[in-house]
């Protein structure tokens, strides 16, 4: 009952109730939660960062994926350098190092990712097919995701669903994104499963000029 209580707190967002929990049993820190990964990675989710730097605090070793996710710069850099061939591993989730860093908008991290070999090109390993491009767009980080095209990543690559990140961008009416994603080649004739284009989908968010500049002639 007590990890339930735990992730109710990291949900709530109470860091004084998760410090609590945490120092009254302090093996709750390394124990998975219901939803299969551990209370950091819960709390990243929720985009809980300053309840991700508490628990950080009372982890016995931070996993790679851990520390990309939190955004632990120095810890992450140590395991890769420990481990170099297990920059591409996938988190009990499905996800890759590089994956995790570009969503939680670690800039350096995920630069220093690439440069020690991660896939740019990896898809998440849990049905969703999540590429570190899809992550990069989705938390509206152009430039994360400028570095990935710079270095490879394919823009038209589609996630679940047919999601491609000319979508994504279009349905957060990122007119730089849009922009630097079609100087890479990124296609507006892209369907989702559905028949949507990002054109539509810009549309419906009332993004219309947007819309225009993504029709098709």
């Amino acid at each position: 009952m007590v990890i339930a209580q735990l992730e109710e707190q990291i949900e709530n967002g109470n860091a004084e109730a998760v410090k609590e929990i945490l120092i009254g049993n302090l093996k709750l820190a390394n124990t998975d939660t219901s939803h299969g990964i551990s209370p950091l990675l819960l709390a990243c989710y929720y985009k809980k960062q300053d309840i991700a730097n508490l628990i950080a605090e009372f982890v016995d070793d931070l996993t790679l994926f851990e520390a990309c996710a939190v955004g632990k710069f120095d810890a992450a850099t140590l395991l890769v350098f420990q481990n170099p061939d297990r920059i591409n591993d996938f988190s009990d989730d499905g996800f890759t190092p590089l994956g995790l860093a570009c969503y939680f908008g670690h800039e350096d991290l995920a630069r220093f990712l690439v440069l020690k070999g991660a896939d740019v090109n990896l898809a998440s390993k849990n049905g969703f097919n999540v590429f570190p491009i899809h992550s990069a767009v989705a938390a509206n980080n152009f430039n994360i995701t400028k570095m990935l095209l710079d270095n490879g990543a394919y823009p038209n690559v589609c996630q679940k669903a047919g999601l491609a990140p000319l979508h994504t961008a279009a349905q957060l009416g990122d007119i730089e994104l849009i922009i630097l994603l079609l100087e890479h080649g990124a296609e507006v004739s892209l369907r989702m499963e559905g028949g949507k284009l990002p054109a539509d989908l810009a549309s419906e968010k009332g993004f219309h000029e947007i819309a225009e500049i993504l029709r098709e002639d």
